[in-house]
């Protein structure tokens, strides 16, 4: 497969040792591009429910397909996320091409973008961590028996659907949260006149305009690869909301087996800690 340049790609929401991951789906996908910039914009590890017993081939194929993006000049940036709010010790620690921080800032063709994952907005992970890592353990399951279920829809002819999205669909209040998420993220971008501001986090992909008395930026949502399968690509100064679609992706067989064998060279590389003067002072 011919890969695709990118200038930047954003992914976030992988959760990475969880039932729900579409692993093999997202390393057909990162086979098939060539990014300048990839942004792991949190919840890419999903350490509040790591368990030693699953951690399947296919996850630590996209891990070691990331560190070969950072090997060959790469840069990945890695914004920490609830799931892997343990990262979050090592903050602005910078190895080689590949850096760790809890949000950035980046100037794309004179504008500005602000990447954060946006789990700062959560009350239920500010007030009540236990119960946010409950839902967490309950939404996986749910993705489970999501997958059961459409196994003997396609077993029958039907069409595939998704459980947590029609329970969000239905419930007044889970519209507003996202609504409200969306809302506040924008407004703050505007309030510190940033043109872009990026997130993850409630695995809800979007890209809209956002508009208020004080100015107008674009919202962007990379959405997840547990249900939506969806990444976000800046390329030639024009953002694009891309959804895997199984035709449109071939198993790089070539890609794949350079990942077994991948070796780095670690000589020189040593690592640095710095710290980002572009940080937001607003969000702590």
């Amino acid at each position: 497969m011919k890969k695709r340049t990118v200038d930047l790609v954003v992914i976030s929401d992988v959760h990475l040792g969880t039932y729900g991951c579409h692993a093999k789906e997202l390393l057909n996908y990162l086979n098939s591009i060539k990014p300048k910039t990839l942004i792991l914009n949190g919840d890419i590890i999903d350490i509040w429910q790591f368990r030693k017993r699953y951690f399947p081939k296919p996850h630590l194929k996209v891990i070691k397909k990331i560190i070969s993006f950072a090997s060959k000049g790469t840069e990945v940036v890695y914004i920490t996320g609830n799931h892997d709010e343990m990262l979050r010790k090592f903050s602005d620690t910078e190895m080689g091409n590949f850096k760790l921080v809890d949000k950035l800032v980046l100037e794309l063709d004179g504008k500005k973008a602000w990447f954060f994952h946006g789990d700062i907005f959560d009350t239920s992970i500010q007030n009540a961590k236990w119960l946010a890592k409950l839902g967490g353990w309950g939404y996986d399951m749910l993705i489970l028996l999501n997958q059961f279920i459409n196994w003997f829809l396609v077993k029958l002819g039907k069409e595939k659907f998704s459980l947590s999205k029609k329970i969000k669909n239905s419930v007044k209040k889970a519209v507003k949260y996202i609504n409200d998420f969306e809302d506040v993220a924008a407004e703050l971008a505007v309030k510190n006149s940033y043109e872009f501001v990026v997130c993850g986090h409630i695995h809800q992909p979007q890209m809209r305009e956002y508009k208020d008395k004080n100015g107008s930026c674009i919202y962007l949502n990379s959405g997840d690869w547990i249900e939506n399968l969806t990444s976000l690509e800046y390329h030639d100064e024009e953002w694009k909301l891309v959804y895997y679609q199984q035709e449109q992706y071939e198993t790089d067989s070539e890609s794949n087996d350079e990942l077994e064998n991948i070796e780095l060279d670690l000589k020189g590389l040593q690592p640095t800690f710095f710290i980002n003067p572009l940080l937001d002072k607003e969000i702590q």
